[in-house]
């Protein structure tokens, strides 16, 4: 924004889509005028200039980062604003922009409640029990996958892996050839979506086929430890943070082969060294024999689980560790819907993220059966680790742990 556009909003005054507010504000204040705004057209919140228009700039240290982590912790479902400081003349003021929402209501969590506000002319109310209803008819059956990512458009999509899984992988017939054509084609599929005649990459789109999704979306990737010990400790193996799409590019002409790798072939191929260990003698064929430390299909489907069901209002990355007794993945949110652990473990499928989950099953990375944890992780922990997985669900994350087969147990299999 220019700061002669600021001065502009400034002079014009409140209204339903700008509100100011003096550094000073207090947290859940300001989650309260951003649910208001959300839950109407979207807007902007101006921090550092008074009711009455006076600039009187901001102070706070860190108000960044202190006004993310209020979007975080206070506001449900998940809104990706836009953050900018402007100088104007001795003083700096924080503008605060995010477009209208689409998963209304959005709600203010404070002390174990859920309150929803919307915005009535230039102040922000409770919202009544009938306004309340026509917030959950115009959110719809919409998920959070389906949000537009602000700053985003097609030229951040990956036209060449675009193209192979429409033509290589589900195989459609016709290729868009214009922008238009594309544009056409990737909202029809949700890859993008619309937004005051605007085009942003959905979550979906962006996380599965984005050029860069870290640069937009800060929570995609993994984050991948590794320590000698079972416990973290300040010298890891190794510390790295795996970016970029979920898929591969792959040439299906004959049989179907890699030929540029997405995070799931990535991290497999990254945390091998971790998870395995080859034999001190070579065979006949002058080859040294590989020893899984664990199944490598279970290790492979606990990671796409975590990729496939995220919750994507939880500004974290997904955090695998592996350590000298285990391997553990954490991803962030809590189990959706009414899915429990002993629901899981019996194989019943309640997909979060729908369109990722079927994006993921064209690819062939989770099958079509959604049962991968019955039928799959537990099956083969119980015969080549002789242990079971263990799972811990919180409101916050849900962890899943797979015991290390003991140095006996690997010997004892090389012989």
């Amino acid at each position: 924004m220019l700061k002669t556009e600021l001065l502009e909003i400034i002079t014009n005054g409140e209204n339903s889509g700008v509100e100011f507010k003096s550094d000073d504000i207090r947290p859940e204040q300001l989650a309260k005028e951003i649910v208001a705004l959300a839950n109407f057209q979207g807007g902007k919140v101006i921090i550092g200039v008074e009711d009455d228009g006076t600039i009187s700039g901001i102070q706070r240290h860190n108000l960044e980062e202190w006004v993310m982590n209020i979007f975080q912790d206070r506001i449900h479902p998940l809104i990706l604003p836009f953050y900018e400081q402007i100088k104007v003349n001795d003083k700096t003021v924080a503008v605060i922009s995010f477009p209208p929402g689409i998963s209304k209501p959005y709600v203010l969590r404070d002390k174990k409640a859920e309150k929803i506000y919307i915005r009535v002319g230039s102040t922000s109310r409770a919202a009544t029990r009938e306004q309340q209803m026509r917030l959950f008819e115009l959110g719809g059956m919409l998920h959070t996958e389906a949000m537009p990512v602000p700053k985003t458009d097609i030229n951040c999509l990956d036209e060449a892996r675009l193209q192979n899984y429409l033509k290589a992988i589900i195989k459609v017939p016709e290729i868009p050839q214009t922008v238009a054509e594309w544009e056409k084609r990737l909202l029809s599929m949700g890859f993008l979506t619309e937004v005051e005649n605007q085009l942003y990459c959905s979550i979906a789109g962006l996380v599965l086929f984005g050029k860069n999704p870290r640069r937009y979306l800060k929570q995609s990737g993994l984050r991948v430890f590794a320590f000698a010990r079972e416990d973290k400790e300040y010298q890891a193996l190794l510390d790295d943070i795996l970016e970029g799409p979920l898929v591969g590019r792959f040439d299906t002409d004959s049989q179907k082969s890699l030929i540029d790798a997405g995070i799931i072939e990535r991290v497999i191929e990254q945390i091998k060294p971790f998870i395995s260990k080859e034999e001190n003698t070579i065979d006949e064929h002058f080859r040294r024999e590989t020893q899984w430390l664990y199944p490598l299909e279970a290790i492979r489907e606990v990671i796409v689980n975590a990729l496939a069901h995220r919750d994507w209002t939880r500004f974290v990355e997904i955090e695998i560790g592996i350590y000298a007794d285990r391997f553990e993945i954490i991803s962030p949110g809590s189990l959706q819907n009414s899915m429990t652990i002993e629901k899981m473990l019996a194989g019943q499928r309640s997909p979060r993220n729908i369109l990722i989950m079927e994006v993921l099953r064209d690819y062939g990375y989770v099958d079509y059966r959604g049962m991968g944890i019955r039928s799959k992780v537990v099956p083969l922990m119980r015969k080549i680790n002789d242990a079971d997985p263990i799972f811990e669900a919180t409101e916050d994350y849900l962890k899943t742990v797979l015991p290390k087969k003991q140095a006996s147990e690997v010997k004892q299999n090389s012989i």
